[in-house]
């Protein structure tokens, strides 16, 4: 009769060995379960920051991004439209930017920006979302009369906002346009979604 002998020392290299390849495949398992839970690239895309290069706005020219599937306005002010800002303050229901849901603290200035030639606001009327309408052409040629300093106008109910998104007095807007947090990483581009503090 032939006996076996036990060696306690292969016993436990083949149960180690037996663990560790269960382990492994537990998490190939588990992989597609967890990735599912992630969220997707276009989601992150949606939510992340978004840089955008300004060096080639001209003074008096506006782009739009999206940002959170919001337009975001991006709008190089000229030396004439800043002095407009102080023409507009009689017209203005918070000319001092003071309801701080609308803005963050570095934006609470006469230009509501980081620099008064850059302008970058959420491009929605704060009263029903609509998008307001570019009227940077001072007085009668905008159609809003004599007195208008230029700004934006919103075709849904008439409120009218000026060149730093404050709104107008005696209009379906309650407030003024809202300054998403941004910054600017290095000269010549913004990005959006990034507060400065928090960079």
């Amino acid at each position: 009769m032939v006996t076996e002998r036990h060696d306690p020392g292969r016993r436990r290299v083949l149960r180690l060995a037996t663990y560790g390849l269960s382990a492994v495949g537990v998490g190939f398992a588990a992989t597609p379960f967890v990735l599912s839970m992630l969220p997707s690239e276009r989601a992150r895309a949606a939510g992340g920051p978004v840089t955008v290069d300004i060096d080639k706005l001209a003074p008096g020219q506006m782009i739009t991004v999206s940002w959170r599937g919001k337009p975001v306005w991006i709008l190089r002010r000229s030396p004439e439209m800043l002095a407009s800002l102080s023409e507009a303050r009689r017209f203005l229901v918070d000319p001092d930017s003071r309801v701080e849901s609308q803005q963050p603290p570095y934006a609470r200035n006469p230009h509501r920006a980081i620099r008064p030639e850059i302008f970058v606001a959420v491009g929605l009327c704060t009263h029903l979302g609509c998008v307001p309408d570019e009227r940077f052409e001072p007085g009668e040629a905008s159609g809003l009369g004599a007195d208008w300093p230029g700004g934006f106008f919103c075709p849904c109910h008439g409120s009218k906002f000026d060149l730093a998104g404050r709104v107008w007095k005696n209009v379906p807007a309650p407030t003024n346009l809202v300054i998403p947090p941004y910054r600017f990483p290095v000269d010549g581009q913004v990005e959006i979604g990034v507060d400065p503090a928090d960079a």
